[in-house]
């Protein structure tokens, strides 16, 4: 599996953007009142949510350019929790408004960078702007899914899934082995356990299946030593924020 180039990179941002922004057409009057599809959280705690890490992601690249490493949200967990709590209840037309300067920014920031600067480190994971950049192609594509504004994970391109499967290795459970056979493409693994299962079905469903998203297409089949069984559940998603002391 192969990462993407920054520029190419740069390309998936600028899609992602402009399926977020049509997704926010499509929601009706008032439709930030509405149920996501993130268990607990309306439309308009996701909407929220999508800002503060736009404006989050944009603030990694801003100041690892000028050698400066700051922590992802002000206040940590609780001042990011805190932030999506005031700014739920906000109409629709302002979270479109917060959401749309939220993008500009991060894309301008992530427009600016000369090649050299994607290796920047940032307190990010304690990685460099590059991963920042993974990090908000990530936001934008799943959580316009999560909005429930018409599109789902069927829309996720190959490169992206190709993405989730790299990054979300980390939540095959200990012990397992996972053999991915998306349709029509060559199989994969993931994990190292002596236990092997295969998940098998079109490579949309299993992207959304571990990214803990409900598959689209309804075509995931789980095998063990050739019959058919339960799909195994998955470790928590690698966060990127510390644990609260």
């Amino acid at each position: 599996m192969t990462s993407p180039s920054p520029a190419a990179l740069q390309a998936e941002l600028h899609k992602a953007a402009e399926a977020l922004a049509a997704a926010l057409d499509r929601l009706p009057d008032g439709g930030e009142k509405a149920p996501s599809t993130l268990p607990g959280w309306s439309r308009g705690h996701l909407l929220a949510h999508i800002a503060g890490i736009c404006d989050a992601l944009a603030r990694q690249v801003e100041h690892g350019r000028r050698g400066e490493k700051v922590a992802l949200y002000d206040g940590g967990v609780e001042g990011r929790n805190r932030a999506i709590d005031l700014a739920a209840g906000h109409s629709l037309g302002q979270h479109r408004a917060d959401i749309t300067a939220a993008l500009h920014r991060a894309l301008a920031a992530f427009d600016a960078l000369t090649g050299p600067e994607w290796q920047t480190p940032i307190a990010f994971r304690d990685g460099v702007i590059y991963d920042a950049g993974l990090a908000l192609w990530r936001e934008l594509v799943i959580h316009t899914s999560d909005l429930d504004a018409g599109t789902g994970p069927e829309t996720w391109n190959g490169a992206f899934c190709s993405h989730l499967f790299d990054f979300l290795a980390a939540r095959v459970p200990t012990g397992t082995r996972l053999v991915l056979q998306p349709v029509a493409l060559p199989p994969m693994g993931l994990g190292a356990g002596g236990s092997t299962v295969v998940v098998s079905g079109m490579v949309t469903d299993i992207a959304a299946w571990l990214a803990g998203r409900q598959p689209s297409l309804d075509s995931l089949r789980a095998t063990a030593a050739g019959d058919g069984t339960d799909l195994p559940e998955l470790l928590p998603w690698p966060s990127a924020m510390p644990d609260p002391k």
